[in-house]
């Protein structure tokens, strides 16, 4: 029984970058021997065991077979016999499938085992796939564009991208989970550089399949690919101001319709869309002739008077993009200062529990204070 790291951490290890979490392979053991040694089964589908002291996973060597649609459609075969090459020859990219031995103590000794040359394809900063068996798994395309916003200086190996574009010829990305979909492109969107991803879904014919229409639409011409790119680079890496600046151009409506389809949590899907918005508002009023009315509207929209730490991030994002909000943040914080308790004070009597009567004085204070810090001079 041998032990070996594999994969991605192997890979940032000989990249100088910083490893978060160590795949393990157990190679010449068997579910006895595991459970014996005292590691905890989990999952169904293939042989994956919980380290008892540590919780780390191992999972033993093992070999697949396609016999269904979808990246879940495989039969593993684990057995002592499997080899750590064979185990490694399942893997996507070279780069992914090296392995290091690991002693008892966790440490790791000896040469870095590279049966596909994934040191050779890091120096050269290329993408290329394992083998044929790298078409069967229609998950690879979104990690390799996730892994192409990850690391935008690596290029794509002319047979990789045909393999790629076979995923897509062969339908199957239709069988993936919303859920796999929206991990692998929210991985990607708040990675160095996300217009990667796009590129990669553009060139593989993947994109009308994953990506909202309008969205496809705009990445095809190359001025709309260039600015997306230039507000990525602005914009904050966290995931709700980074899905906010790519969906920025669609209606709410689309991206209501696209977040449903691929189980988007709603706290980035009302974030999008109120920013989508609020680009509209902001584009259709010159920042002199802004409306009152529209501006309050947008800020109930937006539930700034719970939610102002959102109103900011929303405005923020706004200025880091170009729009131009400095007057709207104005009086959203005016209108944020008022005091409900003042306000219902000024009441008559009879009105002050009525609370029809209370909504509608506090709507005509915080109208009166948008109008009058519109009206300021910046």
């Amino acid at each position: 029984m041998k032990i070996y790291a594999v994969g991605g951490a192997i890979r940032d290890t000989q990249m100088g970058l910083p490893i978060h979490d160590i795949d393990y392979v157990v190679v010449g053991s068997s579910v006895d021997e595991m459970l014996a040694k005292g590691f905890r089964p989990v999952g169904k589908d293939f042989p994956v065991f919980l380290h008892p002291q540590t919780q780390a996973e191992y999972a033993l060597a093992r070999t697949e077979r396609k016999t269904g649609v979808g990246y879940k459609g495989f039969m593993f075969h684990a057995d002592p016999a499997v080899t750590l090459e064979q185990d490694l020859e399942r893997r996507d990219l070279t780069i992914n499938a090296m392995a290091q031995e690991v002693l008892e103590d966790g440490q790791l000794v000896g040469p870095i085992i590279d049966p596909y040359n994934g040191q050779r394809d890091l120096a050269m900063k290329v993408f290329r796939h394992v083998s044929h068996a790298f078409a069967e798994d229609p998950l690879r395309l979104l990690r390799i564009a996730r892994f192409a916003a990850r690391f935008p200086e690596f290029t794509l190996a002319p047979e990789t991208l045909e393999a790629l574009k076979a995923i897509v010829q062969s339908g199957e990305l239709k069988v993936l989970s919303p859920e796999r979909i929206w991990q692998e492109l929210a991985r990607g969107l708040v990675a160095v550089k996300p217009m990667r991803m796009f590129q990669v879904l553009l060139d593989t014919g993947a994109a009308p399949t994953i990506l909202p229409l309008t969205l496809v639409t705009e990445l095809l011409k190359e001025s709309e690919r260039e600015s997306l790119n230039a507000d990525f680079h602005v914009s904050p890496a966290c995931l709700n101001e980074r899905c906010a600046v790519a969906l920025m151009h669609l209606p709410a409506t689309e991206i209501r319709s696209w977040a449903d389809t691929v189980r988007m949590p709603l706290e980035v899907r009302d974030f999008s869309e109120i920013f989508s918005e609020l680009v509209r508002f902001i584009g259709n009023h010159p920042e002199p002739s802004l409306s009152a009315v529209e501006a309050l509207a947008w800020f109930n929209r937006a539930d700034v008077w719970r939610k102002p730490e959102r109103g900011h991030a929303l405005l923020a994002l706004g200025k880091m993009v170009g729009l131009l909000v400095d007057r709207l943040l104005r009086a959203m914080e005016q209108s944020l200062a008022l005091e409900s308790g003042a306000i219902i004070a000024n009441l008559e009597a009879g009105d002050r529990l009525n609370g029809e009567r209370i909504r509608e004085a506090i709507e005509s204070a915080r109208l009166q204070s948008i109008t009058a810090a519109l009206l300021q001079a910046s």
